[in-house]
């Protein structure tokens, strides 16, 4: 299960990494596995625009983004399912005109 590692925890990582330590090295002397570094490294290069691909504020809106879409598909499943309910209790009356 992954864990949490504050954001200031990779910058420091990071850093050695950049100053020319080895991933192997940096893995062996903390309690982070070489794969992890190396996702860190990836996102650090796509995040400064070395590399192409989703930047970290981008995933953060776009996760936002994708919840405030459920939420507002349940709110409005829910109305859906509360006029259904209404027009079996109150039937919609019966005019002489029809409507347009």
């Amino acid at each position: 299960m992954p864990r949490f590692c504050p954001s200031e925890y990779r910058r420091r990582v990071i850093d050695l990494i950049e100053s020319g330590m080895s991933v192997a090295k940096v893995a062996g002397g903390l309690e982070v596995t070489a794969a992890t570094i190396y996702n860190w490294w990836n996102q650090h290069l796509v995040d400064t625009g070395r590399k192409p691909g989703t930047s970290s504020v981008e995933s953060t809106e776009l996760a936002a983004a994708n919840r405030r879409i459920v939420e507002l598909e349940t709110e409005l499943a829910a109305a859906r399912r509360a006029n259904e309910l209404l027009r079996v209790v109150v039937p919609p009356k019966g005019g002489s005109k029809p409507s347009r």
